[in-house]
């Protein structure tokens, strides 16, 4: 099923937010959903790379850049990490970087925008916590779905006959 949001839309209404489209998708893979681990940082990535270290089998890791696009919170390299450690997908609220090859992996990536500079490795961020972008608020442990229809997040899993 290459359309799920449109239906998770439609049949849990009360139940959903639907975060603005100002996302692209960058990942090999479009449709993808998991409960909600969120970072915040800006320009500095050390956090990401410390999660997508740990097993992500069923989650979505939420990344809260703050819309900064100067530099890349994501690139191959951690992308590569997030699939080996089975990650669902992440989704960057900034910029990833290595676009093309991002492209090809088994994993759903949701950004602002690519740009190739790297991030700083300050080891500053906070993981875990409440995040605001694109008229939503994201809790950790909320569910996130995605497909080439956006993003939406409810905070209970959603039933569907494609989940």
């Amino acid at each position: 099923m290459l359309d799920l949001l449109p239906d998770l839309c439609d049949e849990h209404a009360d139940k959903v937010r639907v975060l603005e489209p100002l996302f692209r998708d960058y990942g090999g893979e479009t449709l993808f959903w998991g409960q909600a681990v969120t970072v915040r940082c800006y320009e500095d990535n050390s956090r990401v790379r410390e999660l997508v270290a740990t097993p992500g089998t069923g989650k979505v890791l939420v990344v809260d850049g703050g819309g900064l696009l100067r530099c890349a919170l994501l690139g191959d390299m951690l992308a590569e990490l997030a699939l080996q450690n089975g990650w669902e997908g992440i989704v960057v609220h900034g910029a990833i970087r290595d676009a093309g090859t991002l492209s090809t992996m088994a994993l759903g990536i949701k950004a602002l925008a690519a740009c190739p500079l790297r991030s700083e490795k300050r080891g500053e961020g906070s993981v875990e916590v409440a995040v605001t972008f694109a008229g939503a608020t994201i809790h950790p442990g909320d569910y996130i779905y995605a497909d080439l229809n956006g993003i939406l997040v409810a905070r209970e899993p959603l039933s569907h006959p494609q989940l």
